[in-house]
């Protein structure tokens, strides 16, 4: 019998000090956009299961579904610029 081995995401480190983080924080415009990415960043991704069931957490304790998620976050980016260019100077989605 073959048993699959779950896949370790290359920014997985970093992104479980940033989920950390969201746990700490309060729903904000920032955070929620946080989560979004997130949410899209390890979506069918093979691994990472602890810190994708800490994001559904999340979602729970901030009372929203994905599709919630999705539709605020959408709309916190049309209203203005979330991520300035003095925090990155890449897209960071995949």
């Amino acid at each position: 019998m073959s048993q699959s081995r779950e896949q370790k995401h290359p920014r997985e480190r970093e992104d479980k000090a940033i989920v950390e983080g969201l746990f700490q924080g309060e729903m904000s415009d920032y955070n929620l956009a946080e989560l979004a990415r997130l949410r899209i960043r390890y979506k069918n991704f093979p691994g990472a299961n602890a810190l994708q069931r800490d994001l559904d957490l999340l979602l729970q304790q901030w009372d929203l579904t994905e599709e919630e998620l999705f539709a605020k976050t959408r709309e916190i980016h049309q209203q203005r610029r979330v991520y300035t260019k003095e925090e990155t100077d890449q897209e960071d989605w995949s």
